[in-house]
């Protein structure tokens, strides 16, 4: 659910709040430029600090707020897993539409999947999405902006902002974003963001987005976007 456990979430402030979604747009940004704008690491080793830093910090979070990840996760799952199988539809068609470049076969394939899809795709819905969503929601909770319908759709807008925020600072880090590049992620990105608001569910943005990398690894790693950095 967006709504975290009240006895817990009232004892920080809103823009306690709006600072994690700042600092995760900031992190996002400094991983990319650093990993993978100057030091050009290839993906599988840029992966490494990229997924333990941004690991650390959303484990930070969820200790912070304290966040219920198994009723984050039940609320509302089936429609959470019914927004995941139509945004995978969706965002599978993308990468498929895309050129097919040589995948490795056998067991470095499926540490590929693991890693590069599993993992990676993980990783980026949880920093993308899933904390600038709950944390937004939060803030603007306590605020009392969500006790009407029309507060609840004001701070949805405000919501799929903070998304795209996060989102196209951790892209512009990467320098094959930095230009006319940057609407494929934003645009696929903010439409998983949405799919988790109206289901009320992160499930339906975290397995869109593996199920979307998963594509990427067996279509084509080095030719498919949604899994950079490419050199």
């Amino acid at each position: 659910m967006i709504e975290g456990k009240t006895g817990e979430y009232q004892l920080n402030t809103w823009y306690q709040y709006i600072g994690w979604v700042i600092a995760a747009g900031i992190l996002g940004f400094a991983l990319s430029m650093i990993f993978a704008g100057l030091l050009r690491l290839p993906r599988n080793l840029y992966l490494i600090p990229y997924v333990g830093i941004a690991g650390l910090f959303l484990c930070a979070y969820a200790r912070w707020s304290g966040l219920s990840i198994s009723e984050l996760i039940r609320h509302n799952w089936i429609w959470g897993l019914i927004g995941a199988i139509i945004l995978a539809v969706f965002t599978i068609k993308n990468v498929l539409s895309q050129p097919v470049s040589p995948r490795s076969a056998g067991l470095p394939l499926a540490l590929d999947l693991l890693w590069s899809g599993i993992v990676y795709g993980l990783t980026d819905a949880l920093l993308l999405t899933v904390l600038p969503v709950f944390a937004t929601w939060q803030a603007f909770t306590l605020l009392n902006w969500t006790t009407s319908w029309l507060g609840k759709i004001l701070v949805g807008v405000i919501v799929l902002l903070a998304s795209v925020l996060v989102t196209a600072a951790y892209h512009l880090g990467y320098p094959e974003y930095r230009g006319k590049e940057m609407r494929g992620p934003v645009i696929g990105n903010t439409t998983m963001t949405l799919g988790y608001l109206l289901t009320n569910n992160p499930l339906a943005a975290v397995l869109s987005h593996i199920a979307m990398h998963i594509a990427a690894v067996l279509h084509g790693p080095a030719s498919v976007t949604q899994l950079p950095p490419h050199y």
